[in-house]
C-alpha cells in the first residue's frame, strides 16, 4: 500500500478545478427540461473527473478511483473492495450550481482500510478549503479548526438533510417530518442548506452545532465526516450509537450537544 499522500498537490488540484467552475458559474442558462438538466450534471461530472484523475494519478498511479453513485443505495452500504481508493463527489450541491445558487463544493476523499483517511472540501465562492487527515486534525485554509462551544440550545443552529434517492423508501416523509419537528422543538434555529459534506465541515468549524439526516447517503457524508471527526465532533447514528458504514442515518455534533439531542428523544 502506498502510504504517503501528496496532500499539498491534491489540495491545489481541487482548488484549481473549483476555480475553473467558478469562472464558468452562471454562464449557462438555467435548464428548463429534464434532458438539459441531466446534460449539465453529466458535463460537471466529466469536467471534474477529467481534470483531477490524470493529475493525481501521475503521483498515485496505484490508487484506483471508484464512481460516486449516490443514487445506488447498495453501492453505499459498504466500502469498495480495495485497500484504498479515491472517491470524488465532483460537485456536492450541483443542483445549486446549475440553478445559479450558492452552496456547491468540490469534494475528494481517500478511503483507506474501509475508513475515510484524507479528505478535501473546497467552496470556491467563499474561497474556503477544508481538509483533514486521519488522526492529524482538521483545517480551514491551513488553520486548525475545532467544534463550537455553545451550551445554550436557544442559540444553537441545527441542520437536517435528506437524500433525493430515498424519496420512495418506506415511511420516508414521516421520518423526515418527525426529525424536523423534533429539531424545531429542541434547537433555536433549524435550517436545510444543501451541500451535505460542507455542512459537516461547518460542524467541525463551529458554524453549525448539529447535523441530522434520516436516510442512507454515505458517499455524500464521507469527506465531511472525517473533517468533523478530526475537529472534535461525534459521528453517530440518529439514536446516538457509533456510526458504521451502511447505517441509514447520521448524527454529527460535539459530544455534549449530541447527548442533549439523544436525551431529548426520550
Amino acid at each position: 500500500m502506498q502510504n504517503e499522500i501528496k496532500t499539498t498537490l491534491i489540495i491545489d488540484a481541487v482548488r484549481q478545478i473549483g476555480k475553473q467552475f467558478l469562472d464558468n458559474y452562471k454562464k449557462k442558462d438555467v435548464p428548463t427540461t429534464k434532458e438539459a438538466f441531466l446534460a449539465q450534471l453529466e458535463e460537471i461530472e466529466t469536467t471534474c473527473f477529467n481534470f483531477l484523475n490524470p493529475l493525481i494519478n501521475q503521483h498515485h498511479p496505484n490508487i484506483p478511483w471508484v464512481a460516486d453513485d449516490e443514487f445506488d443505495p447498495e453501492a453505499q452500504r459498504q466500502p469498495a473492495d480495495h485497500e484504498q481508493y479515491w472517491l470524488c463527489d465532483t460537485m456536492d450541491g450541483a443542483v445549486q450550481y446549475i440553478q445559479h445558487l450558492p452552496g456547491w463544493t468540490i469534494n475528494l476523499v481517500l478511503i483507506r482500510n474501509g475508513q475515510p483517511y484524507f479528505s478535501v472540501i473546497y467552496d470556491p465562492l467563499s474561497d474556503e478549503l477544508f481538509s483533514a487527515i486521519q488522526a492529524e486534525g482538521a483545517y480551514l485554509n491551513g488553520s486548525r479548526i475545532r467544534t463550537g462551544v455553545k451550551a445554550d440550545t436557544d442559540v444553537m443552529v441545527a441542520v437536517f438533510e435528506y437524500g433525493h434517492q430515498a424519496k420512495k423508501t418506506i415511511n420516508f416523509e414521516q421520518k423526515i417530518a418527525s426529525s424536523v419537528a423534533h429539531l424545531i422543538k429542541n434547537f433555536g434555529v433549524v435550517r436545510n442548506y444543501g451541500p451535505h459534506a460542507l455542512q459537516l465541515a461547518y460542524v467541525g468549524a463551529g458554524r453549525i452545532d448539529l447535523f441530522l439526516q434520516e436516510d442512507l447517503d454515505t458517499h455524500n457524508w464521507l469527506a465531511g465526516m472525517l473533517i468533523a471527526r478530526e475537529a472534535g465532533a461525534e459521528i453517530l447514528t440518529a439514536d446516538g450509537q457509533p456510526w458504521i458504514w451502511g447505517t441509514e442515518n447520521l448524527l454529527v455534533a460535539r459530544k455534549e450537544i449530541a447527548a442533549l439531542y439523544v436525551a431529548s428523544l426520550n
